[in-house]
């Protein structure tokens, strides 16, 4: 693979590199997500902080010299009285620098300095899903530097099934790839007259929730998201960083909203909403297109569609596959420990963790309707 030559800076000697745990501040992590391909929305202070807490941070960096060319936010959680626990790492490490070769051996460096601090130093499982799809070029080289590394891909996990939009094509070649009806209905979306405003000021984050709960209030279904949360991290993530969010309106009223998050090559569409006023109206295939011609104008590769699944959701599958993207999935999740005590500990916190969460579903959800399969689109 010619074309994943190194820059001489890999090369070096391992005593040109160096770790740092815990030092860097939230403004200067902000910063340093900049200048990686690979960084994404779970890699943000934001997200960790509101969802893990600040106590359950880490951050580690792999410098050479004075540059990070790595790094990584993971989740620690340790059993009390134990101290046994996981070290959780969500879409990374990133070590895809903007502008730079995709170097595996900056990766197997990388993966060397977190097993080293949280499995061999701290005594805790450590869990891995890497930011890689299977159909990515590198992703064969990559598993097989996780496995060197001692990380198993855990088979009895199904991996994320998504659609990626590539965006970086013209957007006349984007705009004929969508599948026929779906093109139909952007253009009669197109002429109904719609007003559509995005940015990232709060407001228009009120709005989608406003429509959101609409809908929930509609469908009733059961979902993990937490529209509250992820309005704490936009509110926390700095401009640079914040979610872009869609409205379509009609007559002043806003009847669909789009949240989508774009950091590094790829772009993320986390949360999608129509409201009562929207569900005659083509709004929704209005607001997606509008999303692929900003994230193409942001020089942004990858489009996410936030996950398929055709039997649990046709509905939201059908819709997302008429972007016309390629069907992909992640290359899994991978755990390495030296410690059986504190692989046993997780496993049996994890099975007590989803019984309740079982239980708590069955005596609060009520069942979907027969035929209304539900269209809320989250990751």
């Amino acid at each position: 693979m010619s074309d994943l030559r190194p820059p001489s800076w890999v090369l070096g000697p391992p005593s040109s590199f160096t770790v740092e745990v815990d030092r860097i501040t939230e403004l200067e992590w902000n910063t340093l997500l900049g200048q990686f391909a690979d960084a994404s929305i779970y890699q943000t202070w934001a997200y960790g902080a509101v969802c893990w807490g600040e106590k359950q941070h880490s951050h580690l960096l792999l410098k050479c010299g004075a540059e990070v060319v790595a790094a990584a936010q993971l989740r620690v959680v340790r059993l009390p009285l134990l101290n046994k626990g996981v070290a959780y790492l969500r879409w990374g490490p990133l070590w895809r620098l903007r502008g730079q070769p995709v170097e595996p051996g900056l990766l197997d460096r990388m993966l060397g300095a977190l097993r080293k601090e949280y499995v061999e130093r701290r005594g805790l499982l450590l869990r891995l899903l890497p930011g890689v799809f299977q159909a990515d070029a590198w992703a064969g080289e990559i598993t097989s530097c996780l496995r060197r590394r001692g990380l198993d891909l855990e088979t009895d996990i199904r991996p994320y099934q998504t659609s990626r939009v590539d965006v970086a094509q013209p957007l006349d070649t984007v705009r004929r790839g969508l599948h026929s009806r779906w093109r139909n209905y952007l253009k009669a979306a197109e002429k109904t007259g719609f007003t559509v405003v995005q940015g990232t000021a709060d407001e228009l984050y009120h709005q989608f929730t406003v429509l959101y709960r609409e809908m929930m209030a509609r469908k009733q279904f059961e979902t993990t998201v937490d529209v509250e949360q992820f309005r704490q991290i936009h509110h926390r993530l700095p401009e640079a960083l914040k979610f872009q969010v869609f409205v379509c309106s009609a007559d002043d009223r806003p009847q669909n909203a789009l949240v989508v998050s774009a950091l590094g090559e790829s772009a993320i569409y986390l949360l999608a909403a129509t409201g009562n006023a929207g569900l005659n109206g083509r709004g929704a295939y209005l607001l997606q297109w509008r999303a692929l011609e900003w994230l193409h104008q942001q020089g942004i590769r990858w489009y996410d569609t936030g996950g398929i699944n055709q039997e649990k959701n046709p509905g939201g599958y059908q819709f997302k596959s008429g972007l016309g993207g390629r069907e992909v999935s992640h290359l899994g999740r991978f755990e390495l420990h030296d410690n059986w005590l504190s692989a046993q500990c997780v496993a049996a916190a994890e099975k007590l963790r989803n019984a309740l969460h079982q239980l708590k579903a069955r005596l609060t959800t009520r069942p979907v309707p027969a035929g209304k399969a539900p269209q809320a689109v989250i990751v």
